[in-house]
């Protein structure tokens, strides 16, 4: 284990009950709990919540609805069209 260093925080009494509950079940020490907890908050950073993801999807399939439809060679001749002007360097301005 990496060196450690003593810390001291404030908790509320429910915390500091859940905190002794589940080291009891985990059969840890109460430190390794939470140095455990730290490092998985840690590694969600970044990351979407489960309910995030929903609502995002959510959103998703809304705009996505919202897309009119369009003819399979229209669609073709856009894409030809943003192909063209890449190939070109984009807008050129005068």
């Amino acid at each position: 284990m990496a060196e450690t260093e003593k810390v001291t925080f404030t908790l509320d009494r429910a915390t500091v009950r859940t905190l002794a509950r589940t080291a009891k079940a985990l059969a840890l020490p109460k430190s390794r709990v939470v140095r455990d907890a730290v490092n998985e908050y840690a590694a969600r950073l970044g990351k979407l919540s489960e309910a995030e993801r929903r609502r995002l999807l959510a959103v998703f399939d809304q705009v996505v609805t919202a897309i009119p439809p369009q003819p399979q060679e229209a669609a073709d001749r856009e894409l030809r069209e943003l192909h063209e002007a890449r190939r070109l360097g984009g807008r050129r301005r005068s």
